[in-house]
């Protein structure tokens, strides 16, 4: 990365935490775009990684416990974006780190983790709201950093297998950059509820 995607990231994290904030107890049984998901997995999934990746970016690495789900909360949700901001603000950007999840073999660089969190928050976000109802269009300037992001995330059989991060990309013959993005993490961008 050779630019500073931490502004955009916490523009992100605001961004997903006015649609959480939204959130009620009965909300939580929802299906989502992420097979096999309710929204309460998914905000348990994004409360745990925003921790995972804290530590590791504090502590130069971090288990794979770090990473669990965790239960959500709109005080748990905030609590984990702020140590996840916290912890990339006081990082320099070049410094490398373990991130087993990513790259078991070896260190990244957190310039790296901010773009794979940034990503990850702003296609979480339309899970969210997708899974509330709701529209969600990330604005153009985050879809035009995330879009080259995606040559970082290969397709094929590793997709297939159960702790895959991300399910086979989609046949697409879409022209914009949003749906782009959604087809090749495997996500339909026409899902709705009524498709779970």
């Amino acid at each position: 990365m050779t630019s500073d995607l931490r502004p955009a990231h916490r523009a992100a994290l605001d961004r997903a935490t006015t649609h959480i904030d939204a959130i009620t107890p009965d909300d939580l049984a929802r299906p989502t775009p992420c097979v096999g998901w309710d929204l309460a997995a998914l905000l348990a999934h994004m409360v745990g990684q925003n921790h995972g990746f804290a530590a590791a970016v504090v502590d130069g690495d971090a288990p794979v416990a770090a990473y669990a789900p965790q239960p959500w909360s709109a005080a748990a949700w905030r609590a984990s974006a702020d140590a996840l901001v916290a912890a990339f603000a006081g990082a320099d950007p070049d410094t490398t780190v373990l991130q087993v999840e990513l790259a078991p073999g070896g260190p990244l660089p957190v310039s790296l983790l901010v773009g794979a969190q940034l990503l990850d928050t702003v296609v979480h976000t339309w899970d969210v709201t997708r899974a509330l109802g709701r529209p969600f269009t990330p604005p153009a300037d985050q879809v035009a950093v995330i879009e080259p992001m995606l040559g970082l995330i290969p397709d094929g059989d590793g997709r297939l297998a159960p702790e895959s991060v991300f399910a086979p990309a989609l046949p697409t013959d879409a022209t914009d950059g949003w749906s782009h993005i959604l087809t090749w993490l495997g996500r339909d961008p026409e899902w709705t509820p009524a498709d779970a």
